[in-house]
């Protein structure tokens, strides 16, 4: 089977030759250079309406180098490019993407009630550091219960090391991790094992190197919305229609050729558009109406806690966006985990547990009020009416890890009773859970903030703004402690990152491994078949740090949590009628510090 997504520019193999085609509307001129040994063919490109350059020409086929010149001799990448063998700077190859043959033609994805997700870093999940490195971890991640493996952006950034989010050149895989064939390889070996392949796309903004639409088409930015990284792209001015059909077709690509069954979104909350119709809005409602046979899931990351862009209809799917990112829920857990009270934890200092509470009854903590952190603005709006399955809990992911100043992980600074309490909290809490690659064997590695840009301009920048990012800390108030924060441009700083991968039978952290086996099995067999119609949350907190916690089920019974995440025992409780699932500590008649117990309780729970 051949899975080829048309796009209105870049380069397009065909019968007739390649089509090339660019929006350049700030350039006089644009000419094709095809490389095919020695000197370059310059190729005149024929100018069109609103700025559009186009070539149809038989001198380029599958596998041609090629780039475009400007008038003035400036030669740049296609913003489109397929494929970039030679980093952002380099030349782009066409490609045809009908070469591959897949072998998942009856593949639709997975319904999202049984989404386990395991996000993972490519260059560092092996010591491969490739897409064809994962796919051989993927009977592993089989046997552990993921159902969907989450990427971290693939698209072309500069360098060989980085995280993904500065993508120069969006619709091309990191050449680092291999060919566009490989990733296709992973995505068919991952459904072939049932298990979905989600992808992490940065809309929001471009990395500061290799990006070059500036210099021929200034209007795909604007200086009337200003992002954390700078100008915002253009989703409401002059030009926006083509900025927005790039990015709308951007996400068709990844779901069409190359199967992924979802997107997460980052920081949706840094895309400005004050259109009728945002922009979100409308990714969202083409990508349904391309798919509707297929179970498609598109996820967020939101600080502004919008809930009615996870809204439902009668039926109960999803009319935009599958869920988001519940940071709300990570933020309140690890300080009930590590008592840091530190940026945006400090939200939560006062009362933790009603602030879980919240989570698990409503989804988000904040929905309207005011946040200390973002000096006293209202963040969120009501989200009770949505059901669980709108909000991915996790413990870690790659911010809460990686923006770090030394880049610990959970275990390395929370009690193991404690972590072993929230884990069995988060696994069978009816929210999808999602786990941090390592995260279920408590990998030692450090997941650091790493990067590799050529200029020595913007790696003293890079450097200097992360040491300078942590100089509030008391920890790091001295310049002899910040200079000990890892240079994210260091290749040393990767490589202390990358996971270790012992033989099973002698890893250290075995035993941990199985602990989180076995919740997910148990998810799986009395969580999961009732998240479609699972009710909402009545929770109580009866003193200290005890919370109770009961979700209808269906059926008739409730799902019930009994815990304690505090170091102090309670005597004595009265556990629910009913059989218990599981318990941190068997099935107890007191709770005592960091215990967490599930039962299904009511008419029929016994059998």
């Amino acid at each position: 089977m051949r899975r080829h997504h048309s796009m209105p520019f870049g380069a397009e193999p065909g019968a007739d030759g390649t089509r090339f085609r660019l929006w350049a509307p700030d350039a006089d001129a644009v000419e094709v250079a095809v490389h095919a040994g020695g000197q370059p063919r310059l190729l005149p490109m024929r100018r069109g309406a609103d700025g559009w350059f186009e070539c149809l020409t038989g001198a380029a086929g599958p596998g041609s180098r090629y780039a475009f010149r400007l008038a003035g001799g400036a030669t740049v990448p296609d913003p489109a490019s397929r494929c970039q063998p030679d980093d952002v700077h380099g030349l782009s190859e066409v490609v045809d993407s009908g070469a591959f043959d897949w072998q998942d033609r009856n593949w639709r994805g997975r319904p999202w009630e049984e989404a386990v997700i395991y996000e993972l870093h490519v260059g560092t999940f092996t010591k491969a550091g490739t897409f064809s490195g994962v796919t051989e971890r993927l009977d592993y991640l089989q046997d552990l219960g993921v159902t969907a493996i989450e990427l971290m952006p693939v698209a072309e950034f500069p360098g060989r090391r980085g995280w993904g989010y500065d993508g120069a050149l969006l619709f091309a895989p990191e050449s680092g991790y291999g060919r566009p064939a490989d990733l296709k390889r992973l995505i068919q070996e991952a459904h072939r094992r049932g298990i979905m392949v989600l992808l992490d796309v940065v809309y929001n903004h471009f990395g500061p190197d290799g990006n070059y639409l500036g210099s021929y088409a200034q209007r795909f930015f604007t200086d009337r919305h200003r992002t954390p990284w700078g100008n915002s792209n253009n989703f409401d001015g002059d030009g926006s229609q083509v900025v927005r059909q790039f990015f709308i077709e951007n996400a068709l690509y990844w779901l069409e050729e190359y199967h992924f069954d979802g997107l997460r979104l980052d920081a949706v909350h840094a895309i400005y558009d004050d259109s009728p119709k945002h922009f979100l809005v409308e990714l969202a409602e083409t990508v349904h109406a391309r798919f509707p046979d297929r179970h498609i899931h598109l996820i967020l990351e939101n600080d502004h806690n919008q809930p009615e862009l996870l809204g439902r209809d009668e039926r109960g799917r999803p009319k935009l966006y599958t869920a988001q990112w519940n940071d709300d829920f990570h933020h309140v857990l690890h300080l009930l985990l590590t008592g840091e009270t530190s940026g945006y934890y400090n939200d939560y200092a006062e009362n933790p547990m009603r602030w879980l509470a919240r989570c698990l009854e409503g989804g988000f903590a904040y929905q309207g009020e005011a946040s200390p952190y973002r000096g006293g603005r209202p963040r969120g709006g009501a989200s009770g009416h949505l059901p669980p399955a709108a909000f991915v809990g996790f413990l870690q992911n790659h911010d809460q890890v990686g923006n770090r100043a030394l880049g610990e992980r959970i275990g390395q600074i929370a009690p193991p009773e404690a972590l072993r309490a929230a884990m069995a909290l988060m696994l069978l809490a009816p929210f999808p859970p999602m786990l941090f690659m390592g995260e279920e064997r408590r990998a030692h590695a450090p997941f650091l903030y790493f990067c590799e840009f050529a200029s020595e301009e913007l790696v003293q920048a890079v450097r200097r703004g992360r040491r300078e990012e942590f100089a509030g800390f008391p920890e790091f108030a001295s310049a002899e402690a910040r200079a000990a924060i890892p240079d994210p441009n260091a290749a040393a700083t990767f490589e202390a990152s990358v996971l270790e991968w012992p033989p099973v039978d002698g890893e250290p952290h075995h035993g941990w491994r199985d602990f989180i086996h076995d919740l997910i099995y148990l998810r799986r067999r009395h969580v999961a078949p009732y998240l479609a119609k699972v009710g909402k949350a009545q929770v109580t907190l009866p003193g200290g740090r005890r919370i109770q916690a009961a979700w209808p089920l269906p059926d008739g019974t409730a799902l019930v949590l009994h815990g304690n995440l505090g170091s102090d025992p309670v005597d004595a409780i009265a556990p629910p009628p009913g059989r218990l699932i599981f318990g941190t500590h068997g099935a107890p008649d007191a709770l005592p510090a960091w215990c967490i117990a599930w039962y299904v309780a009511g008419k029929g729970a016994a059998a």
